[in-house]
């Protein structure tokens, strides 16, 4: 009876662990995409470098990780997700140490390279881990809210944690992953091995991909330094789009093509992942220059800049439950416009606000920006999914997640770049406007795709 009801128990554990550590692992790698901003004064007092040195800092994590995403979703079926998030796991903690100890500032941006890698490794792992222990659909649901409210949870601490540890010193924001990943590992002891399947490698597309954006984002911002007809910026600019060109072409003719390119024949698919990329290109392009802003133009400490980012994230963190009532009421193209035109309302009033704004309104504009993104983001995946047949609901949702981390890097690199090119707030309005600019004509274009389905319906 005994020996029955410790097999009962540990059965029941799986499940738990397996959610645990997909919570744990999602966490760390949203935390890392956030924590960093609030401390790159810091690491410039430190080590030194200018505007674009700041930008790999952060883009050096975002442009692996959203490079090498869907090449860890086939790396995860390979191996195994258990094996898959360990090494990832792994991976991230070594380079989060590295990065601490960093004693110049290109060690540090190697070191956050690592990390965006074993961020990479641990996302789709984490959410297979998921799908192996929970069987039934609605139990599976409820653990993917709660695998989503780690990342929430991360992104509205980041800020606050991020600023109260750089007053100490900035190299704490770093260390403090290594007893959460501690933490990860010996709990995935606990999880029970992962069924692996043969899966092939597009060693092709991989390859180009990375080539593609790491070229075309080193010209972007070193191009703001150097100037945009300096040879060097010229020649990784063709070889930005030569690569994209390859990729392309290898997804169209390759055996195992890592983005099936029928995907984008749907006028609905395209519209939304140029949305995703533009999105969230906008969010983390804003906590970026705002970061600076905050403590470069108004003297505001790093504890004071991550409270000031608190009424955008923590809204956010409260406000994610509430979309997908907001979407089964009013529809996703609703929800995406709306959002759009939200943030629309925060890029303008930010761009338009005088140089001596008192700071919290300053922050009060910033959060329609983020509410904004809340409302977005989820539309455009439930969108992609609408759109696509149910055996390439995989593939979709990972070109989903790539087009909202390319965005996301893209964003950093431009904005960067735009903020280098003059004084610096002539630079951030310039960039606040063009992003509200875009944002208006992707509003007119997904209620024109919305007119167009109710035309032909």
């Amino acid at each position: 009876m005994s020996v029955s009801t410790a097999g009962r128990t540990a059965v029941a554990a799986r499940p738990r662990a397996s959610l645990a550590v997909a919570m744990l692992g999602f966490f760390v790698v949203a935390l890392d995409a956030q924590i960093v901003n609030v401390a790159l004064p810091g690491i410039r007092s430190d080590l030194g470098g200018g505007l674009s040195g700041l930008q790999w800092v952060v883009t050096g994590y975002t442009l692996m990780f959203s490079a090498l995403q869907l090449f860890a979703g086939t790396f995860s079926d390979r191996v195994g997700a258990r094996r898959a998030y360990g090494l990832g796991m792994i991976v991230f903690v070594i380079a989060s140490a590295a990065c601490a100890l960093s004693p110049v500032l290109p060690a540090l941006i190697g070191a956050r390279i690592l990390q965006g890698i074993g961020a990479a490794m641990i996302t789709p792992a984490s959410l297979a881990l998921i799908r192996e222990a929970y069987h039934d659909a609605a139990a599976r649901g409820r653990a993917i809210v709660y695998w989503g409210l780690g990342g929430s949870v991360a992104a509205a601490a980041g800020p606050v944690l991020g600023g109260f540890l750089t007053q100490i010193d900035w190299r704490l924001i770093f260390f403090v992953n290594l007893p959460v990943g501690a933490a990860a590992l010996s709990i995935l002891s606990r999880v029970a091995p992962s069924p692996r399947r043969r899966a092939s490698f597009d060693w092709a597309g991989q390859i180009s991909a990375v080539l593609g954006l790491a070229a075309l984002t080193y010209g972007i911002i070193e191009g703001a330094d150097v100037g945009y007809s300096n040879p060097a910026i010229l020649l990784m600019f063709a070889l930005g789009v030569v690569s994209v060109a390859a990729f392309i072409m290898t997804q169209a003719k390759g055996r195992d093509p890592m983005i099936p390119l029928d995907l984008f024949r749907s006028r609905a698919v395209s519209t939304a992942l140029v949305i995703a990329v533009v999105t969230m290109g906008a969010f983390y392009g804003i906590v970026f220059v705002q970061s600076l802003y905050f403590q470069q133009e108004r003297g505001a400490s790093a504890l004071e800049t991550g409270l000031l980012f608190l009424p955008m994230t923590a809204l956010v963190a409260l406000l994610n439950p509430l979309v997908a009532w907001l979407m089964a009421r009013y529809g996703h193209v609703a929800m995406i416009a709306g959002g759009q035109l939200i943030m629309v309302i925060g890029l303008a009033g930010l761009c338009i606000l005088p140089a001596d704004a008192p700071v919290l309104l300053v922050a009060a504009l910033m959060v329609p920006v983020g509410v904004g993104g809340s409302f977005t983001v989820p539309s455009i995946v439930a969108q992609v999914m609408d759109n696509v047949p149910t055996e390439r609901a995989g593939s979709a949702s990972g070109v989903v997640n790539t087009a909202r981390q390319v965005g996301g890097s893209l964003g950093v690199a431009i904005f960067g770049a735009v903020l280098a090119s003059g004084e610096f707030i002539t630079g951030l309005r310039a960039s606040l406007g063009a992003t509200a600019a875009v944002l208006i004509f992707l509003v007119v274009a997904s209620l024109a795709l919305q007119r167009r389905r109710h035309a032909t319906s």
